[in-house]
């Protein structure tokens, strides 16, 4: 038989290389899961909706007759893909009930021992909202600040490939954090947000230091927490500066507005009574022509640099150690130098 894992025993063997596998149905897991698990679905999402909608209108008993039904049909392959995945595995589903006992306790039949997460999904995120809302954070933040399109997620990025203590809160949104932030992204709702951020958080407890951008309250769809932007407002600030035809091509590079060209226009709509009107018509012009290059150096000059320097105004210039370069790899080696200065 298989054996259920508490949220304190799988904690504690986080590090013994344990798949975790979410039995929900794939549209349960997108929205959202623990951060590197598998997903491998008892039920597809037109048949989770069958098997519920038999479980409401007719009786339990029926329900879980049509879900054997389902169930059997797939049966090899579904243990075939559990088969296939080595060393020790837990499975787990909305509450650790009838979705994940019945995983295991077939694998179990075919000699294919898993645990289960006991509370399942459901506890973990209580698990996560309580860490988030006690959790005690060591390290000081050194943090990024700059005009938009300098570079600043690329280059910390960059130095977390390299091994230093990065808190990538873009990439846990799934988001930029501009008016065009979502184009071509898969944005993350908050819970999806805050698993990612804690998992990283306990990895780097232990750092000197973190580095992170200086982000707003919310991203995207997502709000970030009192401790991380307390951690922002007293930390040390560096501010990268680089030629305005520097940060329109990072944009271009970055967003590829070419390939979204309906999404940049249904955004700059969102933003554009915020803008000077003879400034707006040609910004829209150039987006309707795909002249991109023009829309962003509009954008930049009249829209984003005003919305930055509006939101500095709680900073000193002597606040800043300013990093001033011709490049993005100009100012990575600049930011790289003063880390290796300033940390050992």
């Amino acid at each position: 038989m298989f054996q259920d894992l508490s949220i304190t025993e799988w904690l504690e063997r986080k590090d013994k290389e344990m798949t975790m596998i979410d039995v929900r149905s794939p549209s349960e897991y997108a929205d959202s899961s623990i951060p590197g698990s598998v997903n491998i679905p008892l039920f597809d999402d037109q048949e989770r909706a069958e098997v519920g909608t038999i479980y409401t209108r007719v009786s339990v008993e029926a329900a879980k007759e049509r879900g054997l039904e389902i169930v059997s049909a797939k049966l090899p392959r579904f243990i075939r893909q559990f088969a296939e995945i080595e060393g020790p595995k837990a499975v787990f589903c909305w509450r650790g009930g009838m979705r994940s006992k019945t995983t295991a306790t077939l694998l179990s039949l075919m000699d294919i021992h898993v645990y289960r997460l006991a509370g399942g999904y459901r506890d973990y995120r209580k698990w996560v909202v309580s860490t988030l809302e006690s959790m005690d954070f060591k390290p000081n933040a050194l943090v990024i600040h700059g005009n938009t399109g300098n570079g600043k997620t690329a280059i910390l990025r960059n130095l977390q490939a390299k091994g230093y203590p990065i808190v990538d809160l873009e990439g846990m949104a799934g988001h930029r954090g501009s008016a065009f932030g979502h184009i071509g992204l898969q944005a993350n709702n908050q819970r999806m947000f805050d698993s990612l951020l804690l998992e990283e958080l306990l990895r780097l407890q232990h750092s000197e230091y973190i580095m992170l951008e200086a982000e707003s309250r919310r991203i995207g769809k997502v709000c970030v927490p009192d401790f991380i932007l307390s951690k922002k407002d007293h930390g040390r600030h560096v501010k990268l500066e680089l030629p305005l035809e520097v940060r329109v091509q990072n944009i271009l590079d970055d967003y590829e507005p070419w390939k979204y060209p309906q999404d940049c226009i249904l955004d700059f709509q969102k933003i554009r009574s915020k803008i000077h009107v003879p400034i707006a018509a040609e910004i829209a012009e150039c987006l309707e022509q795909g002249i991109y290059a023009r829309a962003v150096e509009l954008l930049l000059l009249h829209y984003y640099d005003k919305r930055y320097a509006y939101s500095e105004k709680n900073y000193a210039e002597s606040d800043f150690i300013t990093i001033t370069a011709n490049t993005m790899e100009e100012a990575e080696q600049q930011l790289e130098k003063l880390l290796q200065e300033s940390y050992h």
